[in-house]
């Protein structure tokens, strides 16, 4: 493997606008693989909604999955790193007093708790996720390690929900939602312990590619981070390099640019 280069989902691999891989990226990440560079997926999504990489799933080495909280190549599971159960359960309680909705996902399935007409709206229009977990009890959930809350709640929701949750961080890609997982658990740290377990050179070797707030971790600690022209001012602000969107040939212009392709 000569380079690992590390995609973020939605807005990075996948329009939002086509809910599709655009030609132009399936046929650069084709070339980089047979150039020898490694393909990784580092998503915010749980593993059990990564439904819309059919057309590169053969070209794929790896994925981080639920912001960094679980990662794996193949069978073998890198990292895994679960949300306290206490916070989990505080999550949970607060749903139910603040009437918002929350996705709870569990290592093995997931359900959405207090559902509502923007569960429909982010996940099933926005991310095109058709299915949700709605007929899985959350007390079955429950008794599996937690690896990620998303609540969808406001700003300043949030900001009075994190301190209650002391064993956790936040990471907010859209204005709608954050995704919570454990301290410990972000797209950084699971990228260090992919590169650490490919043995690779980190500022040589590894290139990751990103658009939201929570991709940052990721293209600071990688070799050289991409932004797409799609990204939000403050990922662009960190990238090593700004590309163009994702619905114009972003990630094959930067292939190109970085002479993977």
């Amino acid at each position: 493997m000569k380079k690992a280069l590390f995609f973020d989902i939605d807005g990075t691999l996948v329009s939002f606008d086509t809910h599709k891989i655009p030609t132009s990226a399936i046929k650069a990440l084709e070339a980089a693989k047979a150039n020898g560079a490694g393909i990784f997926i580092a998503t915010g999504r749980p593993r059990q909604l990564v439904n819309n990489l059919q057309e590169i799933e053969h070209l794929i080495d790896g994925y981080i999955t639920t912001n960094g909280g679980y990662s794996f190549i193949g069978k073998k599971v890198v990292k895994c790193v679960p949300i306290p159960h206490e916070d989990a359960l505080k999550l949970v309680q607060l749903s139910s007093e603040l009437h918002f909705p929350a996705m709870i996902v569990g290592v093995n399935s997931l359900t959405v708790i207090n559902p509502d007409e923007q569960v429909d709206v982010i996940f099933k229009q926005l991310l095109n996720v058709p299915t949700l977990g709605l007929e899985n009890k959350i007390e079955c959930v429950l008794q599996q390690d937690i690896l990620q809350l998303t609540p969808i709640i406001t700003q300043e929701q949030e900001d009075n929900i994190m301190p209650q949750l002391p064993g956790c961080i936040s990471a907010r890609w859209y204005p709608s939602f954050t995704d919570i997982t454990a301290r410990g658990a972000d797209k950084g740290r699971a990228l260090m312990s992919m590169v650490r377990y490919l043995q690779l050179d980190i500022e040589k070797d590894v290139i990751a590619f990103g658009d939201g707030g929570n991709d940052m971790p990721m293209l600071k600690t990688a070799g050289i981070g991409v932004a797409m022209g799609n990204a939000v001012e403050k990922v662009k602000d960190i990238a090593n390099y700004v590309t163009t969107t994702v619905d114009n040939d972003g990630i094959y212009n930067a292939l190109v640019h970085l002479n993977i392709i």
